[in-house]
């Protein structure tokens, strides 16, 4: 498997995913998505789902999460989806022309599987040559588009308005919560910071007095940890399971892990 961590997402608002290797990435969403898997399958974790998207399936994943998508063709097919990103500056926009209510704060689920909708998957047929020339997000087009993804959106589902139109900011959170729940998310340090309503200098001192160790070394010491545990408790191969927890290689992971714990990760099973 491919490991990325880079985020895919830079200006434009349509993004055509295709590979015929399995990939992984990790990602902080900071504004929501609407997925169509046309081939193979996406499975994509946060802190309280995980779920596989299979071809033909349309997804509606909230901002403001972090999220570790495995990208699986299958069948001797590419892996090929479309993404389309719903600009928070044009929902504002769009909320102000309608005179919508944007206080009101939104508690249903975060990751939501839409509806089979004619007019969802045509819309997706028409971004299609946003992928041959991409269009930025200051461009006209991409405004009009973005403002008929929503009128289609509440076509399909018009529960979905406070979803849409809860524009708040991350607030101020629980630091320790948060950190135990997300802590196998691959991302830096800054991201982190964001989700938790901190500046960079106010997390790293809020993380400070509340873990007593630095973000990175209480990080790997965790991730370390509940590998470690995961080995133990299930039988799970380091192989499996260093991605998953945040490890970059291998290789990497094995060298923390005896650092650590003074013996190798294969070695496990043995002193049991």
């Amino acid at each position: 498997m491919k490991k990325h961590t880079e985020n895919p997402f830079t200006e434009a608002i349509v993004y055509s995913l295709e590979t015929a290797k399995e990939t992984e990435y990790d990602n902080l969403l900071m504004e929501s998505v609407l997925l169509l898997q046309l081939s193979g399958e996406m499975t994509f974790e946060t802190s309280s789902d995980r779920i596989t998207a299979r071809s033909g399936e349309i997804y509606l994943v909230r901002k403001h999460q972090f999220v570790k998508t495995t990208k699986t063709p299958k069948n001797n097919e590419y892996y090929k989806a479309l993404m389309f990103i719903l600009k928070e500056d044009i929902l504002r926009e769009y909320a102000l022309e309608k005179q919508l209510d944007t206080t009101a704060k939104y508690h249903g689920k975060s990751n939501i599987l839409l509806p089979e909708s004619a007019y969802l998957k045509g819309f997706f047929n028409s971004l299609i040559p946003y992928t041959l020339n991409p269009k930025h997000i200051n461009h006209p087009l991409s405004e009009l588009k973005i403002k008929e993804a929503i009128e289609l959106l509440l076509l399909a589902k018009p529960e979905l308005k406070n979803f849409l139109f809860d524009l708040s900011e991350p607030h101020k959170i629980d630091l320790e919560k948060f950190m135990q729940s997300n802590f196998k998310f691959n991302v830096p340090i800054e991201n982190f910071a964001k989700l938790t309503g901190r500046s960079l200098a106010g997390f790293k001192r809020d993380f400070q007095k509340t873990f007593e160790l630095p973000p990175r070394q209480w990080l790997q010491h965790k991730r370390l940890k509940e590998a470690h545990y995961q080995i133990v408790k299930y039988n799970k191969k380091p192989s499996s399971i260093f991605l998953e927890l945040g490890f970059e290689s291998l290789s990497h992971f094995s060298y923390a892990f005896k650092k650590q714990f003074g013996y190798a990760p294969t070695e496990v099973a043995r002193l049991k």
